[in-house]
């Protein structure tokens, strides 16, 4: 559960990083919605990858898929930090389309690694799958509080919204560099996993026969009589048979996506806190969706009935008013208890939808359920980072 929670960090850490310090980008580019343009480009890579390896996800060795993105993570990431040391801290158009070249480079990793991820946890403990999500969220929990700590040292220092951003990307290089040697070499030789990996490659799966060989195991093939040749569901028949598991990780995303990060940071307005209302609203969401993502592991407090999975989901859009009163007319406290809410039900129903839809399925099954599960939760994020834009309409600022 130790190395899920530290490879889902990883898996996240780095675009957290670059959202973060979101304000020092608005600092660079002013008048180019970083918030909004970043998360615009880093989503049609993510989906269009992800399309790609969902539909081959049986035949894809996923050991080479995992440590790929994770080494594309770190070396994007290290271009975003030779960027800015390369340029000074410069603003300009040159440096905005770089950095929205690595964000398509991050989009393109993350399809590898947590479609990949979450497929290969599908079949594992739901313990492991929970811990895998609550690493997700501890990334942006994890920059957050570095940025408020990194903002009250620097504030007032010369180039301080840069430092801390150096210190950030220096980190999130780091923790990639960290995933790539725990995928590798540690994760892959724990007996536990060894015993998912070789059930399920007893039950037809091929995507885990890389790892076994990795951890001294050999598989066998079909006519050596190792695999169960049952066959398997299609990608089709999973996706009806889930059609509502869908539905529901699309919209949680769908509607996250709308508001943060782009609402937070360009249509509260201005308040008592200055230029730490962002960076506090940016924060609280990302600590509360980190715990709300343990909440499920008290057994009796895990929604699991899928008709009141989708009601909660759906009734979140309620939020959607509720933003946009709370922006024009509420005080702080309450957007901040908002944002609060919307970061809770984000991670609560993640976890809880992501550890029911894998029962009762074969291991390939799993796989496949879980890569499709993730591309329906990427469509989410994409939509959402689409609607946001829709909070400008009227203010003339595009």
């Amino acid at each position: 559960m130790a190395v899920c929670f530290i490879l889902g960090l990883g898996s996240l850490v780095s675009w957290n990083s670059m959202l973060t310090i979101g304000d020092y980008y608005y600092q660079l580019f002013p008048k180019y919605h970083p918030a909004r343009v970043l998360t615009l480009v880093y989503q049609p890579f993510a989906i269009g990858t992800m399309i790609i390896l969902a539909y081959y996800e049986s035949k894809i060795n996923t050991r080479m898929r995992n440590l790929a993105g994770f080494t594309l993570f770190f070396a994007s990431t290290f271009l975003v930090l030779v960027l800015d040391l390369a340029t000074s801290g410069k603003g300009g158009i040159g440096p905005y389309i770089g950095i929205c070249v690595l964000a398509a480079c991050f989009g393109i990793a993350d399809a590898h690694v947590e479609g990949g991820m979450v497929g290969d946890l599908c079949f594992m403990c739901p313990e492991f799958m929970q811990s895998y999500l609550a690493g997700l969220a501890a990334s942006g929990a994890l920059i957050s509080v570095l940025r408020i700590l990194t903002k009250a040292a620097f504030d007032r220092a010369h180039d301080g919204l840069r430092k801390g951003a150096i210190l950030f990307l220096a980190i999130s290089t780091f923790i990639e560099f960290l995933c790539i040697i725990l995928y590798a070499i540690y994760f892959t030789n724990l007996p536990i996993v060894k015993y998912y990996r070789s059930k399920a490659a007893s039950e037809g799966s091929k995507t885990v026969s890389a790892d076994l060989a990795a951890a001294g195991i050999q598989t066998m093939t079909n006519d050596q009589g190792g695999y169960n040749t049952q066959k398997r569901l299609s990608n089709k028949q999973l996706f009806h048979e889930n059609l509502d598991y869908a539905v529901d990780l699309f919209f949680i995303y769908a509607l996250t996506l709308s508001i943060f990060p782009g609402f937070l940071y360009e249509n509260t307005g201005t308040h008592q806190l200055g230029s730490w209302y962002p960076v506090v609203l940016v924060a609280v969401y990302n600590v509360v969706d980190l715990m709300a993502r343990y909440i499920p592991l008290v057994q009796w407090l895990k929604l699991e009935s899928r008709k009141a999975l989708l009601i909660a989901t759906l009734s979140r859009f309620l939020l959607i008013p509720a933003f946009y009163f709370t922006a024009k007319y509420g005080d702080q406290g309450w957007m901040i208890l908002l944002v609060a809410f919307l970061g809770l039900t984000n991670g609560y129903l993640t976890v809880c939808v992501l550890t029911v839809a894998p029962r009762g399925y074969k291991g390939p099954e799993q796989n496949a359920l879980g890569n499709l599960l993730v591309l329906c939760l990427l469509c989410g994020i994409c939509a959402g980072a689409v609607l946001d834009w829709l909070w400008l309409v009227g203010k003339g600022s595009f």
